[in-house]
């Protein structure tokens, strides 16, 4: 087989993370559920290394360009990223941003374990002069929920050259659009439970870092937070994620295809007040002019959704700043459409029905 760089992603979702193809061996790779070894094998414990994590480690480091490791959630991968950085460090960070990161950050700021620079990520200029002095970059793209674009190789570019370590939470974009290692940043973070995994049945986070020598010192130092604080992941959900990661090309090109169509006709209609859709992806924001009008919105739709994640087979919708602690950046008719791989006739259909019948 040819190695990983000389396929497309649509065929490293597909082929990485395989057993050895010899006589008998099983296509794919098995779980394997334990807790404990025998003796004088290379691992002794679980906590430290489970066989079920590899595969997925060596199929989302093949898609991103880079050395993954898998956490328990996205969460914690993030919380592993900022323990690299010691008491005092300086975070420059988007200050729109998905709540978990924003909370996370002002906590440890509250506290004095840090200071955190907050800036717009579509203004280069201010978030790289916020970059002098600080140690670490942190950056999302689309962002959570207002879908602003950064331009990811502008900024990775002169934060590494300020001696700035760069993590850009690649959730949203996916390697399948985007991969900030080939860029130069430092290291990649997702929440896998969205589209990697796709399916909304697991929680599970990843980490890939760059794959030369500082990179490879960073996964170094993640290993060791994983296996100390004992964020793991569990061997049914990575074996999960891995198998959803499989169909990872065709259910994305078709949630990216209908979110064209969805955010084009809500652009139209003129219960929305605005439509924030960056022109990629498989997510759309939209403004309905009022608090009771976003509920409304949510509670009335058949197909779509309620609920508060993302990046599943199915439509979800929700007035975000329902969410503790998500940022004021955020409008409080903000409803956030992920869009999944139904009929997109269907898709519009519910939704028409709904912005048709708000509130005045």
């Amino acid at each position: 087989m040819s190695h990983p760089e000389d396929l497309a992603p649509a065929t490293i979702a597909v082929t990485s993370g395989r057993p050895e193809p010899t006589p008998g061996a099983p296509v794919n790779p098995p779980l394997v559920l334990t807790s404990t070894y025998v003796a004088d094998g290379p691992t002794n414990y679980a906590r430290v290394d489970q066989p079920t994590w590899t595969p997925f480690e060596e199929a989302v480091g093949a898609l991103e360009g880079g050395e993954a490791l898998v956490f328990s959630s996205g969460m914690a991968a993030t919380a592993a990223v900022l323990s690299l950085f010691a008491h005092g460090a300086i975070v420059v960070a988007p200050a729109a941003a998905y709540n978990g990161v924003v909370v996370t950050l002002t906590e440890r700021a509250a506290r004095g374990d840090l200071e955190v620079r907050w800036v717009d990520v579509t203004d280069p200029d201010a978030v790289l002069a916020a970059c002098q002095g600080a140690d670490l970059l942190w950056l999302e793209s689309p962002t959570n929920p207002l879908l602003d674009l950064a331009d990811l190789p502008t900024l990775i570019r002169g934060a590494r050259e300020a001696g700035v370590v760069v993590a850009v939470d690649n959730t949203f974009a996916t390697p399948l659009l985007q991969r900030p290692l080939a860029d130069g940043a430092d290291l990649v973070v997702h929440s896998a439970t969205k589209y990697l995994s796709g399916h909304s049945d697991v929680i599970l986070g990843v980490v890939v870092a760059a794959p030369d020598e500082d990179g490879r010192l960073l996964r170094e130092q993640l290993a060791r937070h994983r296996t100390l604080h004992g964020a793991i992941a569990g061997p049914f959900e990575t074996w999960l994620a891995l198998r959803g990661l499989r169909t990872l090309a065709v259910r994305f090109e078709r949630a990216c295809a209908n979110a064209a169509v969805i955010a084009e006709r809500c652009a139209a209609h003129p219960a929305v007040r605005r439509t924030r859709y960056p022109g990629l992806g498989a997510m759309v924001s939209i403004e309905v002019g009022s608090i009771k009008r976003a509920e409304a919105l949510a509670a009335t739709t058949r197909l779509w959704s309620n609920s508060t994640s993302l990046g599943g087979v199915e439509s979800q919708l929700e007035r975000r700043r329902r969410q503790p602690g998500e940022p004021e950046t955020t409008p409080d008719d903000l409803v956030r459409l992920s869009v999944g791989i139904e009929d997109v006739a269907d898709l519009w259909a519910d939704l028409e029905v709904a912005l048709d019948a708000l509130p005045t």
